[in-house]
């Protein structure tokens, strides 16, 4: 909720600009209410609230000095100018000094709506800008810039350090954050319109031991929370958000709702890292199979989490470039990330469903189940489906069954015909777009990546970074 302060000398004045607005639905909640301006820029001053409804004209103090002073304090505050003069020149001068807008007493009930819908408007859009600075500032070497941003995050070396990530299956709407008990220092950041970071801090560690209440998933909207492991130093956040996040990620497994702690098990899943590497370099194909099978199995039996899914794919991949590379170079065969492979894969079956296909490839090199000319035509069917729909969610699986094209054959048209990779492909054309909507409009970044297709603004902020070598709102500003 965006906090709220009304200041007026006349006591009935406030009780008509409090009984005026739908507060509550539009996001903001009065946390306070002074006939005094001195009272009142002593509470601005230490609670900084979002926004100040204030009078113009008030004995010593004016709303207009209300303003001066906050700007002069470098607090970050807004202001509506509430007034019973309709002379331009104050409307002029508050305006001057930043004001938001500037009614005239007794308010018009009619024009009560359109001004919490422009102020709900303007605060979410003042909240954007600020979560993806605060988010380019915690995962950057250099901290120094966080300072200027929260003061949450002032270096202390007696603090400890927890991240929490919350996946939703919708929008979350105004009000509903997470409480954490008894742990009142909290630093929340949107990640993207279904996925929010809490930083937590104490100078007690035992008050980080997050007992989250499995009840609050009951008929709620979250799909899974994630837990960090716990740190002193600030310097490890940007670990502490990618536990969070690997901890969250658990229903790209069993597609579960849950609540989900870090806990790494990599030494867990050698023993079947060992198997399919040796089956893969003494050509036993045969036995891939049953290995997977058994892997899967395992997997669900042990609750095993994102960072093993990351730990057996790239040792997979190791052992199959290392063992075929001229099979197959053309293949989608690179080493990822958590978030890389969520983005190319709906979830661990579709992942296994795809490392099957290319040992049934490599067992079959030479059989091939339509003509080249017929995937040649439906390989051009297929890009044209993606170019017109490269904002949805896309996985090779799907549009392989979709356009009747076996996925490994899929890798090879792309690397042949357009001279990259299907990940690639959708990439480059979502950044391209997501471009140009930086540069032709005014959507909030979250805005733009959600219209090119990444929900997650984390994700897309570094896939962005990667591409064009500076972050979103750096290329905007340019």
């Amino acid at each position: 909720m965006y906090s709220v302060i009304i200041v007026d000398d006349e006591p009935w004045a406030i009780k008509g600009i409090r009984n005026a607005f739908n507060w509550h639905q539009y996001g903001f909640e009065i946390i306070g209410q002074f006939t005094s301006a001195h009272k009142a820029m002593e509470f601005i001053s230490e609670g900084s609230p979002d926004l100040v409804f204030t009078d113009i004209r008030m004995p010593d103090i004016s709303g207009l000095d209300l303003m001066r002073m906050t700007k002069d304090m470098g607090l970050d505050v807004d202001f509506v100018v509430v007034s019973g003069f309709a002379e331009f020149a104050y409307a002029q001068e508050a305006i001057r000094y930043g004001a938001l807008d500037y009614c005239l007493k007794p308010l018009d009930i009619e024009l009560a709506d359109p001004l919490m819908e422009k102020l709900a408007l303007h605060f979410s859009k003042k909240r954007s800008v600020r979560n993806n600075l605060i988010l380019e500032a915690l995962t950057a070497p250099d901290k120094s810039d966080l300072k200027s941003l929260t003061p949450f995050l002032d270096n202390a070396s007696d603090n400890y350090l927890r991240v929490v990530i919350v996946y939703s299956n919708s929008e979350i709407k105004e009000g509903q954050a997470i409480q954490f008990g008894g742990i009142e220092q909290t630093l929340e950041v949107e990640l993207g319109s279904r996925k929010t970071l809490y930083i937590l801090k104490s100078d007690k560690k035992s008050e980080l031991d997050v007992q989250l209440d499995a009840a609050i998933l009951t008929g709620s909207n979250i799909k899974s929370i994630g837990i960090s492991s716990i740190s002193t130093n600030y310097d490890h956040m940007a670990k502490l958000i990618k536990e969070s996040d690997l901890a969250a990620s658990q229903p790209f497994l069993h597609e579960e709702q849950g609540i989900f702690e870090y806990e790494p098990k990599l030494s867990l899943v050698n023993s079947f890292i060992d198997g399919m590497a040796s089956s893969i370099k003494e050509k036993r194909f045969e036995d891939l199979d049953d290995i997977m099978q058994k892997m899967k199995n395992f997997f669900s039996s042990y609750h095993l989490g994102m960072g093993e899914v990351v730990y057996v794919w790239n040792q997979v991949v190791s052992t199959l470039v290392g063992t075929y590379y001229e099979e197959l170079k053309d293949m989608e065969l690179d080493f990822l990330n958590y978030s890389e492979l969520k983005e190319r894969f709906e979830n661990f079956d579709s992942l296994c469903s795809f490392l099957n296909d290319i040992f049934i490839y490599l067992k079959q090199l030479n059989g091939q189940s339509i003509h080249e000319n017929d995937k040649h035509a439906y390989f051009t069917q297929l890009v044209k489906y993606i170019d017109n729909h490269y904002q949805e969610e896309l996985y090779l699986k799907d549009l392989s069954v979709k356009f009747l094209i076996n996925q490994v054959y899929c890798c090879q048209l792309f690397k042949k015909v357009l001279g990259k990779t299907f990940s690639g492909y959708v990439t480059d054309l979502r950044i391209k777009k997501a471009c140009e909507l930086l540069k032709s409009t005014e959507l909030s970044i979250e805005e733009i990546a959600t219209k090119v297709g990444y929900l997650d603004y984390y994700y897309f902020n570094k896939v962005f970074k990667k591409h064009c070598g500076i972050t979103p709102t750096k290329f905007r500003k340019g």
